[in-house]
């Protein structure tokens, strides 16, 4: 990008660039505290930048600060960027000392390399950046981790800086805010402090195991997505958990989807994988049978558990896992059919959404990748029906180029949290390869057989990341409805236990989830560790209460709502809880 083309720069565009400038910073100011540095690379990204170093120890929070005070000299300085084009030979002579930069000047097609200068530091780089150092006025920087060079485990790990940066001081603060904020919203935090799930390294990682609270919030996702697959003439399916290899090289997944799998297993002489789709079983279903034209469409749907390699460093809680549970389904129609079965999943997804409170989220469009089954023909027939789709529902979406899966173009739907950040969220396929490899047929209205068509879709994802979605959305505050305890009875002495147990046991009868803390401690410090673990109400049971059978409610965000009898709090959990509220 040229001079001019950098200043009428704007919005995201604007703010990359400054961001890879400020990049370029860090690295000179870690190249000053450490001379023998061996540099990586330092792009942008949506929320800051990075840059992987090989450093000869290891650096710790205080280096962070003595980085940026050195970044902060630099752009008071304010340097000019200034580009270059050198031959290779000149590239590999100016990097000789830097085994990663000349790793990727010979992989260069070109016989020429670019270099930027700010200073006397110089880096390879394509460009484009600020005019000079002095324009990178607010920055940030934020973190350590370790990553692989070029993300392959065998090669060397690196030391890798995040920072951010922002055209203003106020936009960098409110960006730190909202860090803060996440911070106290991380579901690996929340899940243990209010005894959701836990992970255990014994027993291998990226494996989740729901506790009894986090358990009933399962139940309560789960049951509600039964329910309205019913009403939308869904059936249930089960399937084993693993499958013959064979399964698996037919559907294309071993050719196309291996490096995602486990390896095989032996059992009998045969091979065996655990499924990482659940596609397969049920198009197996679907062929114990011949089907007519007048049973499809068939919607089947399945609460299956699949299992997918994850390199152990992108495992992230319960929103980057190896085995999770998808809340997947399938749908057999006719060609005929396919537009307005992909118009129902469409609205059934942004029903679910609203529903847990997500009322704003972006489309993609994902279309052909580079290795794929079947016909481009084919690939642009499915691509051109989920365009139709969309538009048909005036949905706005963007184009994502050749993030499609091998067997089909695809609908993805990333929720936005209360924070605004997004999350994977329901995903809609259209396939016309799965029914040619395993020969899916229908018998049409001719009395000859047809190809069918399959549409794979999620409306939720899996269980396990829309958990971690939860709660970082609602910071573990969730509504009445899915609140695994929603109410705590706290007498205030012993002579008021026999009543406040009555109480519970009342309510229990109705469906309403409640505890008893009988310990032998102070009221506020029950009320306190209530709200600790963001149970919504706290029925404070006193003699007063006792002798008008009433029970005073205090909200988890410290309000107190005046006595009232325990049918008419009967009453208001029960709308809440049938009405799905979100607050």
């Amino acid at each position: 990008m040229a001079a001019k083309q950098i200043d009428q720069a704007e919005g995201e565009e604007r703010l990359g660039i400054l961001r890879h400038s400020a990049a370029h910073i860090m690295a000179e100011a870690v190249s000053s505290l450490f001379p023998d540095v061996k540099l990586g690379i330092g792009p942008a990204t949506s929320e800051g930048f990075y840059y992987d170093f090989d450093l000869p120890r290891s650096l710790s929070p205080e280096d962070l600060i003595t980085i940026e005070s050195g970044m902060n000299q630099i752009v008071a300085s304010d340097p000019p960027f200034t580009r270059e084009e050198v031959n290779k030979d000149a590239a590999r002579e100016m990097f000789n000392s830097q085994p990663y930069k000349l790793e990727l000047i010979d992989e260069l097609e070109d016989e020429t390399a670019t270099v930027y200068r700010q200073g006397s530091f110089v880096d390879l780089c394509l460009g484009p950046h600020v005019a000079s150092a002095g324009e990178v006025k607010a920055v940030k920087l934020l973190s350590i981790a370790g990553a692989y060079w070029r993300g392959d485990e065998s090669r060397p790990m690196l030391q890798r800086i995040y920072g951010t940066a922002f055209e203003t001081g106020d936009e960098l603060e409110s960006y730190l805010k909202k860090l803060e904020e996440a911070a106290k919203r991380d579901h690996r935090k929340l899940g243990k402090s209010l005894d959701l799930y836990s992970i255990h390294e014994e027993a291998g990682a990226g494996l989740i195991y729901w506790h009894p609270k986090g358990a009933i919030i399962r139940n309560i996702i789960e049951d509600f997505w039964r329910r309205e697959h019913a009403k939308r003439d869904y059936d249930m399916l089960y399937i084993p958990h693993i499958a013959k290899v064979d399964l698996w090289k037919t559907s294309g997944h071993w050719e196309f989807y291996q490096e995602s799998m486990y390896p095989p297993i032996d059992i009998e002489g045969q091979g065996y994988v655990v499924k990482p789709m659940n596609c397969p079983g049920h198009i197996l279903i679907y062929k114990t049978q011949l089907r007519s034209y007048r049973q499809l469409p068939l919607r089947w749907a399945e609460l299956g558990t699949v299992y997918r390699w994850e390199r152990s460093g992108v495992l992230h809680g319960t929103t980057r896992v190896r085995g999770f549970t998808q809340d997947d389904a399938h749908i057999f129609c006719r060609p005929d059919q396919l537009e307005e079965e992909v118009v129902g999943v469409i609205e059934f997804a942004s029903f679910m959404l609203k529903t847990f409170g997500f009322d704003d989220y972006e489309v993609m469009l994902s279309t052909r990748p580079e290795k794929y089954a079947g016909t481009a023909e084919v690939w642009e027939q499915a691509t051109e029906t989920l365009k139709r789709s969309l538009e048909r529902l005036q949905i706005n979406y963007a184009i994502d180029p050749g993030e499609g899966v091998f067997y089909g173009p695809k609908i993805d739907i990333s929720l936005k949290d209360s924070l605004g950040r997004t999350w994977q969220g329901p995903t809609i396929q259209v396939d016309f390869n799965l029914p040619e490899r395993f020969d899916v047929n229908y018998i049409g209205d001719d009395g000859a057989e047809h190809r069918v068509v399959m549409i794979h879709r999620t409306v939720l994802g899996s269980m396990e990341r829309f958990l971690g979605c939860l709660i970082e959305h609602y910071g573990g505050a969730f509504p009445i409805w899915l609140a695994p305890v929603q109410a705590v009875v706290i007498p205030i002495t012993d002579a008021n236990l026999d009543y406040a147990r009555e109480v519970a046991l009342e309510l229990k009868i109705e469906g309403i989830r409640v505890e008893v803390d009988d310990r032998g401690e102070r009221m506020n410090l029950k009320i306190r560790e209530a709200q600790l673990q963001k149970v919504p109400y706290m029925l404070i049971i006193g003699n007063e209460e006792m002798t008008g059978s009433t029970v005073s409610v205090r909200l988890r965000n410290g309000q107190n709502i005046k006595a009232r009898p325990v049918s008419e709090f009967k009453s208001m959990v029960k709308s809440a809880v049938e009405s799905h509220e979100t607050i």
